[in-house]
């Protein structure tokens, strides 16, 4: 059984948005010809903090980019970003996200920050993702959005944890920081953990044979 998972496909982390990534809008392409393909399940996740988050550089009264410490973690300081029911934390028009099946919301702790779609950055408490794909049997999840060094890698590395299989769609993906030395980095810390990296094409073809069978 295998769910396609999708990371953060929101209006802040496109142009004009509160924490857009570059060339972010080169995902939505080959994310729409992949969710068109059969999947049992298809889930989405959406940050969905509310006001006065912790992960806001004006939380602190600091700079956006600043890296403190909290609780004996390290907390990146971001703009304000996807606060609950505001337009920037609505999933971006250019996707089909009328086929998600799932959503799941994250980062809804003012106190704690949550780049996995699995558990906060604290790892103290879990969404219902994992309860939820383990009701519907799955054992493969396809996984691409937003971003690839945060949000992407962390949700990869607990569902390779919670003894998933799993592909990143790497051309599915984009990371905050556009240098390729950058990106090559995280996407190796994924497959040395023992994910696999595919791209579309490639993910289109799998479903496709796999469905004529």
């Amino acid at each position: 059984m295998t769910a396609l998972l999708i990371i953060d496909v929101q209006n802040d982390f496109f142009p004009p948005g509160a924490l857009a990534i570059k060339d972010a809008e080169k995902i939505l392409p080959n994310l729409n010809k992949i969710i068109r393909h059969p999947f049992e399940v298809i889930v989405a996740t959406k940050d969905w903090h509310p006001l006065g988050h912790v992960s806001f550089a004006s939380s602190h009264g600091k700079e956006v980019g600043e890296v403190i410490h909290l609780g004996g973690l390290e907390q990146v300081l971001w703009p304000i970003h996807c606060v609950q029911d505001s337009v920037g934390a609505q999933f971006s028009a250019g996707w089909d996200s009328h086929r998600v099946q799932k959503v799941i919301y994250k980062g809804t702790d003012k106190r704690m920050d949550s780049y996995s779609a699995f558990f906060d950055n604290g790892r103290s408490k879990a969404t219902e993702l994992h309860n939820f794909l383990q009701s519907k049997g799955i054992k493969k999840i396809f996984l691409g959005g937003l971003a690839t060094e945060y949000c992407v890698k962390y949700s990869a590395l607990d569902a390779l944890n919670l003894n998933y299989q799993v592909y990143v769609i790497i051309d599915a993906c984009k990371p905050v920081n556009s240098l390729p030395a950058a990106e090559e980095k995280h996407l190796n810390e994924i497959l040395q953990a023992g994910g696999s990296l595919i791209e579309a094409k490639e993910v289109i073809k799998s479903l496709t044979l796999s469905y004529q069978k």
